[in-house]
């Protein structure tokens, strides 16, 4: 069964990030969905300077697998991150083995490239404004279907110029961001964050918001996002 959600809080609670997938493929209809749903995200001067581009051709695939392979050698002495032993079921060795497994299996899966045009009088931070909000819609509508998905660093360090010649993004455009996406094999949330008691200050730097703060709506799936999980 898959995990659908069509609360709003429900699926904002639970959109955890997703690295093993099952091999069934996405569809078209629930994919357009997330795809529909990038497109109502905000844009700075309504611009919508963006391209999503798919990618699920073996050619391209393997182009992605690539990609991953130069990001997992970054991150691995970034992270101290090595192969669990099969014996280690600690949770830092579960999320590294999970962490693994996307990047073992990235050529296997489909992904989206997010790319943002450049725009001479707007720094790339600036830019990330108008392309980021798409980013977490599609991310939330995967989330909302039940699909599993994953922002990777594919796009960045070595995999950038692979995707860059491989997809023909032209040098005035940016690469944003990737994201993998599929059918989960675990389940969806709830998330483990600091409570926002901790993270939100009033009228001035340090000066706690408690007084403002209530509790946001109840999932009826578990922790809500003022309850973290230890």
């Amino acid at each position: 069964m898959r995990a659908t959600a069509s609360d709003i809080w429900e699926v904002l609670a639970t959109a955890r990030t997703i690295r093993r997938f099952r091999d069934e493929p996405v569809d078209d209809v629930t994919l357009s969905r997330c795809l529909q749903a990038a497109t109502w995200a905000p844009s700075g001067a309504n611009a919508q300077g963006w391209r999503f581009v798919v990618l699920r051709s073996p050619a391209q695939r393997a182009v992605v697998a690539r990609a991953a392979a130069e990001a997992l050698a970054v991150i691995e002495p970034v992270y101290g991150m090595t192969r669990p032993s099969p014996e280690d079921t600690g949770r830092r060795a579960r999320t590294d083995r999970a962490t693994y497994e996307l990047h073992d299996r990235a050529g296997d899966l489909t992904s989206v490239l997010f790319v943002q045009k450049r725009y001479s009088t707007a720094s790339e931070l600036l830019l990330g404004g108008s392309i980021f909000p798409a980013m977490q819609n599609f991310l939330l509508a995967a989330r909302a279907q039940g699909l599993g998905a994953c922002l990777t660093s594919w796009c960045s360090y070595g995999g950038e110029q692979l995707l860059r010649e491989a997809v023909g993004v032209p040098p005035d455009w940016i690469l944003a961001g990737h994201v993998v996406v599929g059918w989960p094999k675990g389940r969806h949330g709830p998330l483990r964050r600091r409570p926002v008691e901790e993270v939100v200050d009033l009228d001035h730097w340090g000066h706690r918001a408690t007084d403002i703060l209530h509790p946001a709506p109840e999932t009826g799936r578990g922790p809500g996002p003022n309850r973290p999980v230890r």
